[in-house]
């Protein structure tokens, strides 16, 4: 009686049943875990994102009423010469966050690839990684310091007789914008090495006892070993770097404060001033997302270049 029940034509209806209600249970699972970080992203990304979206599109204060402005404000970002210059800023730090720490970073990986598991691969690592756990603001506050006309870098260049460079480097209208981008450079180069550092060792060291076995220099090492190994850890370095230098903030705010003049001045900075000092919330929000939409178009490029060939 019962081998005739189970092999009735409702046993697959019954197994189906069973198998759905399996699947069911994990589905509901996954999206419990995944609700409250979905909540925070929500609450704390995507709503700001759509608001600065409909504030880009109003003339508003930030306190009495708004009027609908369209996409004047837009026009405003993409056509005011200051606005322009501000946005170059930015793009102009990129060469200094971006290449020189890369560039830094690979020379020193390379350097120390065969004795990472030494005291001095380690010495080395922890000296370069030091900028990174300190407070953007107390670097910026060093760096003002070092920078002042009676700070280091004027005092070692009287010392080896280049008196004819001393200057306030920060308030200079030539030299301030790359005095800042030294900050950064400094910032970023030990996250660009441990990432690169970390990349290098995944690397098979058979690789380079082949081609040392083949007569290949260093450079070619570097360029036919090193190089491709590292291409995913360059994209995430690149990544950052370009983010950190569109997105500035904190280094140009506490060292130049946007001068001499807009010289320094960097889009998140003159986000900040159009909101909150100039009451321009409108035009504010529509250049936080001209600004947006300028990193995704920086970083897509180099995440297709980078990504994994399969």
């Amino acid at each position: 009686m019962t081998d005739s029940m189970t092999s009735g034509p409702d046993a697959p209806r019954h197994t189906k049943r069973l198998s759905l209600s399996g699947g069911s249970r994990k589905s509901l699972t996954a999206w419990l875990f995944i609700t409250p970080a979905f909540i925070a992203y929500a609450a704390f990304v995507l709503g700001p994102l759509v608001m600065s979206g409909y504030y880009s599109l109003l003339r508003w204060d930030g306190i009495g009423e708004s009027s609908f402005y369209g996409l004047r404000n837009y026009v405003t970002v993409l056509t005011d010469s200051d606005l322009l210059q501000i946005i170059g800023n930015a793009f102009q730090l990129v060469l200094y966050f971006t290449l020189i720490p890369v560039l830094l970073g690979l020379a020193v990986a390379s350097a120390i690839r065969s004795q990472m598991a030494g005291k001095f691969g380690t010495l080395t690592r922890t000296v370069l990684f030091l900028p990174q756990v300190i407070p953007l603001v107390a670097a910026g506050i060093a760096w003002s310091w070092m920078f002042a006309s009676t700070g280091l870098v004027n005092q070692m260049l009287r010392a080896v007789g280049l008196s004819s460079w001393v200057k306030g480097w920060l308030g200079d209208f030539t030299f301030a914008l790359p005095a800042v981008g030294v900050i950064g450079a400094w910032v970023l180069l030990g996250l660009c090495t441990m990432l690169l550092v970390t990349g290098i060792t995944k690397i098979d060291p058979s690789l380079y006892e082949a081609a040392k076995l083949d007569g290949a220099k260093p450079w070619h090492e570097f360029r036919y070993i090193t190089l491709p190994g590292l291409r995913q850890e360059i994209g995430v370095c690149v990544t950052v770097t370009v983010i950190a230098a569109l997105a500035s903030f904190d280094i140009v705010y506490i060292a130049t404060q946007g001068g001499p003049g807009i010289n320094t001045t960097v889009p998140g900075l003159e986000i900040y001033r159009l909101a909150f000092a100039h009451r321009q919330v409108g035009l504010a929000s529509a250049l936080a997302i001209v600004l947006m939409i300028l990193v995704l178009l920086s970083i897509a490029p180099v995440q297709w270049f980078t990504r994994e060939k399969k």
